[in-house]
């Protein structure tokens, strides 16, 4: 480490003794449909926050995922967020959904977020060529999943307006179940609730991409990859499906105070062991991954990992 940064983190600490966080403190969390593992690992944190960082209530809020999330976290509603890899870059940089540039910083990469497209065995679609003329939902309107998933429908020519819905995951997986709709997404980790819900009472399928027609869409947008869920991810999932993955980020504004971004890395990170009992993909979070992220991270987080690392 540079003089310049230990200097600079020496500061911070030292402004951190300094600086308690005040009593009861309250830290609203963006996440996720409560179907999505947003909002499941969302809920987890909550309640590690609430038994270890002193005099604060955490409590995790149902959101239209990343693009409110990011919205609301930068407008000073809530503290911080969850957020899918490439939306949190467009926000720091204002394209795609964002006209101007927003004051997000990063706070942690966490785990891969899988775009999961599923449909039933009696609808008789087996690909994304199939899709043609069906009804599919793209998930909570505004969210990444229905960007995504608008952007791999054109890669297969198969979009049709008239056709998509936006609905949360539960809903969607729900309206499959009632063939109302022919085909569902979730961008989370896996295995995600809404869809072992809809295995649980549907024969499921879920449709691969391939290399060759998702490559100039990874090409266009880099923070998107290919992802291979293995089989037995799902019940019943016997062979393992190529998915994109765009993985999922904690994110804050960079008005947040370096004090509470700093206990509040802190207090989920040296607690990793609880908040991994909460889910599978929880598993994956680590303090060596955690630096990953696509934008530069909040001087508090940074402080906490750069600590980790001496």
């Amino acid at each position: 480490m540079t003089l310049t940064k230990l200097l600079t983190s020496a500061g911070i600490a030292l402004g951190l003794m300094a600086a308690p966080v005040h009593a009861q403190e309250r830290i609203s969390i963006g996440t996720g449909g409560t179907g999505g593992l947003f909002y499941v690992i969302g809920a987890g944190m909550a309640e590690v926050l609430n038994q270890h960082m002193d005099n604060a209530f955490a409590r995790a809020e149902v959101t239209g995922a990343s693009i409110e999330n990011i919205r609301r976290v930068t407008a000073g509603q809530m503290t911080f967020g969850f957020s899918s890899s490439s939306t949190l870059y467009e926000a720091s940089v204002g394209e795609g959904p964002f006209e101007e540039a927003l004051p997000v910083a990063a706070m942690a990469y966490l785990y891969p977020a899988i775009l999961q497209i599923a449909t039933t065995a009696n609808t008789g679609i087996t690909s994304m060529a199939d899709l043609a003329g069906k009804r599919v939902n793209l998930g909570p309107p505004g969210s990444n999943s229905a960007v995504l998933m608008q952007r791999l429908l054109e890669a297969y020519g198969v979009f049709n307006p008239g056709n998509v819905q936006f609905l949360s995951y539960t809903e969607g997986t729900n309206a499959l179940m009632n063939e109302q709709i022919d085909a569902t997404v979730v961008l989370a980790g896996a295995p995600t609730a809404a869809l072992i819900d809809l295995g649980a009472q549907r024969k499921m399928v879920l449709l691969p991409v391939d290399e060759e027609t998702i490559a100039p869409l990874i090409a266009e947008y880099p923070f998107y990859q290919a992802y291979e869920m293995p089989a037995g991810t799902y019940p019943d999932q016997d062979e393992p499906v190529l998915a994109i993955n765009d993985p999922a980020t904690l994110f804050t504004s960079h008005f947040e105070s370096d004090e509470t971004v700093y206990a509040i890395t802190k207090a989920i990170f040296d607690n990793l062991d609880e908040l991994a009992q909460v889910h599978p993909e929880a598993g994956n979070i680590s303090i060596e991954t955690g630096v990953n992220t696509p934008i530069p991270l909040h001087q508090g987080a940074q402080l906490y990992f750069n600590e980790q690392a001496q």
